[in-house]
């Protein structure tokens, strides 16, 4: 039998492909050193230039964390991203449209067969500190301390009939205790988190870290795709065919990734929050996928630490960098198989593919590929434009390209609005609506009289589409077809 997905196995698949992995033994030290080395390496994305693509990389020497490693930049590249899961980096979203519909869900292994609890660390120990435990980077040199960038959190509702998983930025304040950040409204754990406040109970929890990407990436669907009691680990059972293993927690209840690298046990704890940048009161957060250092939150859930399990063989803490095109991958594949699954109900056969470029970080902007068949089309692409932004709220730009753009390359996509599109008829503003609250163009002040309350935006519409009366105008010059030209450059 082969050994099952983890990050391990997949690092080991992409030693095998040239210029897509990278090892160092060179010492670096996490507290902003590391985050920086790798923004020039390989972080994409909305980091501040220059920047570039790059190899994922693991560093095998972390100053003050002897034994241990730091993974960073696995889906870093969308390409990268379609070799790790097998499959057309152009048609993902429709992979994962199609392991939403067809979910395989997680199975529950003994504590024998769990590599992440070889090692165990319980709060109750004497000098017991998570800071000197898991080598958390600290991404800039104003951020409120070391953050757990790439921490998937498992939980359940009090009476054990739902359960879920979501990343949130997590900062370790003290020896025991994380501030976590969840936002307002769509995510499950806080919907239960709530529950357990009205029972006034802590809520058990594990943060797993170090995983296939096919969890990090499953983890990021958001309603309407995957309602109340559906549990995102059931998309990354139907990515690799084969379900998520778990095991139960040493010092909770509640389950854990049996093949993670480090896992943290831990409580949510009822009607309790404090200051996110209570060690450094920097005002600030750490660096997000807008490619702006999010504020620190004045009231971050406090949650303390029951125990920490982990690999015996050099443990990998898995980071990530906010603006990098690795949130791009975890965050806007996901939203594109949901805008795909949603169109394909309402207007099927119209929208060809979706992209959710690194330009709007994954979350902020979508490409729609739209094919028009007769003059009954016409308009229909703008139907689909309104239907993304209703079901997404965090979604702010939407461009509608005819199928003979290439979504993926934003020249084309930028000739496209240069040589099919007049301003003056072409756009299409919706303005009050709800948005992502990281944008630091939401405030009041920015707009004032029309944004209310941080948070709100208007949504822009940009129809690049040809007019269905005039496609003859707009035929692209037609060069011959030669399936052969490769051999010229031999």
């Amino acid at each position: 039998m082969s050994q099952p997905y983890d990050l391990r196995k997949v690092l080991e698949e992409l030693k095998e492909i040239p210029g897509q992995y990278q090892e160092t033994d060179v010492e670096i030290n996490p507290e902003a050193e590391l985050s920086g080395v790798y923004r020039y390496i390989g972080a994409g994305g909305t980091v501040k230039r220059p920047t570039q693509e790059g190899p994922a990389m693991t560093f095998n020497n972390i100053k003050g964390f002897p034994g241990t490693r730091v993974n960073i930049g696995t889906m870093a590249s969308r390409k990268r991203v379609g070799q790790i899961l097998h499959h057309d980096y152009q048609t993902l979203g429709k992979l994962l449209q199609t392991s939403v519909d067809n979910p395989i869900k997680p199975v529950t292994v003994s504590k024998d067969k769990a590599p992440v609890q070889e090692v165990v660390h319980l709060a109750s120990e004497p000098d017991f500190d998570i800071r000197k435990i898991i080598p958390a980077p600290t991404n800039t040199p104003e951020d409120a301390g070391p953050y757990i960038t790439m921490g998937v959190v498992l939980g359940s509702d009090p009476d054990k009939t739902m359960s879920d998983v979501t990343i949130h930025r997590m900062v370790l304040e003290d020896a025991d205790t994380i501030g976590m950040y969840i936002m307002p409204g769509g995510r499950h754990i806080g919907y239960f988190h709530k529950q357990f406040e009205a029972l006034n109970k802590p809520m058990p929890i594990t943060i797993n870290i170090g995983l296939d990407p096919a969890i990090a990436i499953g983890t990021t669907f958001e309603p309407p795709t995957t309602p109340l009691g559906y549990n995102e680990l059931w998309i990354a059972g139907a990515l690799r065919n084969e379900p998520v293993q778990l095991v139960q927690g040493v010092a909770i209840d509640e389950l854990a990734i049996a093949r993670a690298e480090f896992v943290i046990e831990a409580e949510i704890m009822p009607k309790q929050t404090m200051q996110e940048d209570i060690n450094t009161h920097t005002g600030k957060a750490m660096p997000e996928f807008p490619g702006y250092t999010g504020d620190a939150n004045p009231a971050v859930n406090v949650v303390k630490v029951k125990a920490i399990t982990h690999r015996q063989d050099r443990p990998i803490m898995q980071t990530t960098i906010g603006p990098s095109e690795e949130h791009v991958s975890m965050a806007g594949i996901p939203t594109e198989a949901s805008i795909l699954s949603l169109v394909d109900k309402a207007i099927p056969g119209k929208v060809v593919n979706v992209y959710n470029p690194p330009a709007g970080g994954g979350k902020l902007m979508s490409i729609l590929q739209i094919h028009k068949e007769t003059e009954a089309d016409e308009g229909i692409q703008r139907q689909a434009a309104i239907l993304a932004l209703s079901a997404f709220k965090e979604l702010k730009t939407v461009i509608l390209v005819d199928d003979d753009v290439d979504i993926f390359d934003m020249n084309d996509v930028m000739w496209t609005l240069n040589t099919r599109f007049q301003g003056d008829k072409d756009i299409m503003v919706l303005p009050g609506m709800r948005n992502h609250p990281l944008d630091p163009s939401e405030l009041p002040q920015y707009n004032p009289g029309v944004i209310r309350f941080r948070g709100m935006s208007a949504k822009t519409i940009l129809d690049g589409t040809v007019p269905f009366d005039m496609k003859d105008h707009f035929v692209r010059a037609q060069f011959k077809e030669v399936p052969d030209w490769q051999k010229y450059l031999n």
